[in-house]
């Protein structure tokens, strides 16, 4: 009688501690702050961008003083104004900006990323805010040399380090490559004849070729198998914050505010583009 006891009570308690135990884990999960409430908490939203892609986010000069302008940064007012707080760019290399975000070093990745499946890995993405073909910018006096992706076989090509352009190019047959951070070095070699071409998305294409008279843009669109368009990266399993980001994105868009920043961008872009 006495061993059935005992045995009874071990049972009992052993039962219940490792219910108490679970309720603890459990309470730990459930207490952990989702990021839209820390978001909201620190009252700043940090985000991560390479600031050297027009007419999505760059500096132009300003009473002498350096200023970022862009697209972006017009869709990341919005964006912080919906959480209602403020926000920061950290600026860092482009191919770094979805691990950032992995990592929890920034909030969010702006700056007109496409959502490939390499990305999605990392990050969860928000709807697309704007979509954007993807184009090759050569010297005018080429144009009527490379009219389309196949004519860039055996030739120079760059595209920025990291991007879907870098995918395309290394598609290329015989391609001699040139992949680097930023897209005005890429600019600077194709000027100065190192490049024969550069593939960039369209926007950036038609920025580069009213900044710099001397180039154009090939004739042919280039087809990108990925899909095109530019998306938020936000941490994965963050559905709070995406779907806040989603709500000002449809706004946006409903109210067509984004084709205005996109216009607005443009015409800045022929002012003194730094780093250009």
């Amino acid at each position: 009688m006495k061993k059935g006891l005992l045995k009874k009570l071990f049972a009992t308690t052993l039962v219940g501690a490792m219910a108490i135990s679970m309720v603890a884990c459990g309470g730990e999960d459930a207490g952990e702050k989702d990021a839209l409430t820390k978001i909201k908490e620190k009252g700043e939203l940090t985000v991560g961008m390479s600031v050297d892609y027009a007419p999505y986010e760059f500096f132009v000069m300003e009473n002498g003083k350096k200023k970022m302008v862009g697209m972006d940064l017009e869709i990341l007012k919005e964006v912080a104004k919906d959480i209602g707080v403020d926000f920061k760019v950290e600026e860092m290399e482009f191919k770094g900006i979805c691990t950032a975000v992995q990592a929890g070093q920034v909030d969010i990745g702006l700056s007109g990323l496409s959502p490939d499946e390499k990305r999605r890995e990392l990050v969860d993405f928000s709807d697309i805010y704007f979509e954007a073909e993807q184009g090759i910018l050569i010297n005018k006096k080429d144009v009527s040399k490379i009219k389309k992706l196949e004519d860039l076989k055996g030739l120079k090509v760059g595209a920025q380090l990291g991007s879907i352009q870098a995918d395309i190019a290394n598609t290329i047959p015989d391609v001699k490559t040139k992949f680097l951070e930023e897209v005005p070095v890429l600019i600077q070699d194709l000027l100065a004849g190192n490049l024969d071409a550069v593939i960039v998305e369209l926007p950036v294409a038609d920025v580069q070729s009213v900044i710099h008279p001397e180039l154009a843009r090939a004739e042919e669109k280039v087809q990108d198998e990925a899909g095109g368009g530019s998306a938020i990266a936000v941490p994965k399993d963050q559905k709070a914050l995406l779907d806040q980001i989603n709500k000002t994105i449809k706004r946006l868009i409903d109210e067509e505010k984004i084709d205005s920043f996109y216009k607005d961008a443009v015409e800045l872009s022929k002012s003194e583009v730094v780093g250009e």
